[in-house]
Parts: C-alpha cells; sequence; structure tokens
C-alpha cells in the first residue's frame, strides 16, 4: 500500500556529497601517548531532506589522534555548515567521521549523533573507524 510518502535515491543521497568547510588540523605534539580527545557539539542542526523540518541534537567525537589534531574553529564552521543542509541523521554521522578521519588520519575514531525526538521516535546514531579494521 503506497501512502505517497516514498522516500527517493535523491533523499536517501541528499548531502553526502555537499561541499562542506575544510576542517584544519595542527601537529600533535603528543603523537605517542595514545590519548583520546572528546569533542561535543551540544547545538547540532541540520533540515530532514524529504520534510524540510529542523532536525537537533548533540553530536560527541572521540578520537586518539596520531600525528594531527583538529583545529576547533574550523570543526566548529564545518559542523554549522549543516544548518541549512537537506541530510538523513544516518547521513550526518557517516559523513562527519568519514571527514575527520579524512582531515587528521586518527588512530581511531567514533562520532555519535543523540538526535532529539521526532514524532515519538528518539534515535542514536553511532559510527565508528579505526585502523585495525577500518569500518
Amino acid at each position: 500500500m503506497k501512502n505517497g510518502r516514498e522516500y527517493t535515491d535523491e533523499h536517501a543521497s541528499a548531502g553526502v556529497h555537499a561541499e562542506l568547510p575544510e576542517i584544519e588540523t595542527w601537529p600533535n605534539q603528543y603523537p605517542h601517548s595514545g590519548y583520546e580527545i572528546e569533542i561535543s557539539v551540544p547545538e547540532f542542526t541540520s533540515v530532514c531532506p524529504k520534510t524540510g523540518l529542523p532536525d537537533a541534537g548533540t553530536l560527541t567525537l572521540r578520537y586518539v589522534p596520531d600525528k594531527k589534531c583538529l583545529e576547533l574553529k574550523s570543526l566548529k564552521m564545518y559542523a554549522l555548515a549543516y544548518r541549512n543542509l537537506g541530510i538523513f541523521q544516518e547521513n550526518i554521522v557517516n559523513r562527519f567521521l568519514d571527514d575527520v578521519v579524512r582531515a587528521c588520519r586518527p588512530v581511531s575514531a567514533t562520532v555519535t549523533g543523540d538526535f532529539m525526538p521526532r514524532g515519538g521516535i528518539y534515535s542514536k546514531i553511532t559510527a565508528s573507524w579505526s585502523r585495525k579494521r577500518g569500518r
């Protein structure tokens, strides 16, 4: 039974390849210490590509840096660029992780999107990457 609310391939891939600001890095002064950095974006917003309604939540990045650390101002500008971007929550988390890995080549990284309820449904999405196992 069709309900007129079908999601298209365009909806599914919306925002996945959008141009976003570069995430800058700086040289890690302690590359062999194995320490972990946790960064939280508590007011993260984006837009549902199907309905155009806003999505909001907290994104949390945890990573073990290698030779480079993420520069926080550029990461903030990167996160803010999602504000008007039509993209599904699952794609946000995976895109954010891919872009962090590309920028700083960490030992490991995990991104968790803890999104506010929509229509009574709450979602929490986690994606991880490590050199040892990839995705």
